[in-house]
């Protein structure tokens, strides 16, 4: 983590608006005003990209992918030019935290991996990059979202520290962590072969 020297109340204001970004709920806003129908009575009830796309809508799920990116990308932007790069990293977090539990939702959000993934290309885009490539590839290979994803968040670690951006591992070990977490439920799918396919209903 980067040294810190912002007043601490000029960081809880980071921190607070942070989440509050975080915690939008793109994909139900999207699914919505696309006529879509309700996120919650679909698929697996999550408001996340892949829920969305058991939709039919690829397009509805592509906005989804890119706004649940970018407000994670774009509170760290915004905290590192507004405030500085100590409260970067603490936006990122506190974005991902507000898409995973949002107030809106009654803490109950999606999981993650969009917006961490959209705060990771915000704080060092080369890194960012990586972990999307390897999302692409093992969707690519197995066509499994969850998958895809945790492989994904459990490589971020390693790419920061073979890039050279070792201060940044903790918080992606942290967000790692909430990942697998938020997945538990897949992961328990996957290890029966129960876990669907990317598309399927």
């Amino acid at each position: 983590m980067p040294e810190i020297t912002t007043a601490p109340m000029l960081l809880s204001g980071v921190a607070a608006l942070s989440y509050l970004l975080g915690s939008v709920p793109f994909g139900m806003v999207v699914a919505r005003f696309m006529g879509l129908g309700n996120l919650r009575n679909i698929g697996s009830g999550n408001i996340g990209a892949t829920n969305v796309l058991r939709t039919g809508s690829k397009a509805a799920a592509a906005l989804t992918l890119i706004l649940d990116g970018g407000k994670g990308a774009a509170a760290v932007l915004l905290a590192r030019s507004l405030v500085g790069e100590d409260a970067a990293q603490l936006a990122g977090l506190m974005a991902f935290l507000g898409h995973c539990f949002p107030v809106w939702l009654g803490f109950q959000g999606g999981k993650g991996v969009a917006t961490f993934l959209g705060l990771l290309l915000a704080l060092y885009w080369p890194v960012g990059i990586a972990c999307c490539a390897t999302w692409l590839i093992c969707a690519v290979v197995f066509r499994i979202s969850s998958l895809s994803a945790l492989v994904s968040a459990a490589a971020s670690a390693v790419w920061l520290y073979a890039f050279g951006q070792a201060g940044m591992v903790a918080l992606a070990l942290a967000l790692t962590l909430v990942i697998f977490w938020r997945h538990k439920a897949n992961i328990s799918r996957l290890r029966q072969g129960a876990e669907p396919k990317i598309g399927s209903k």
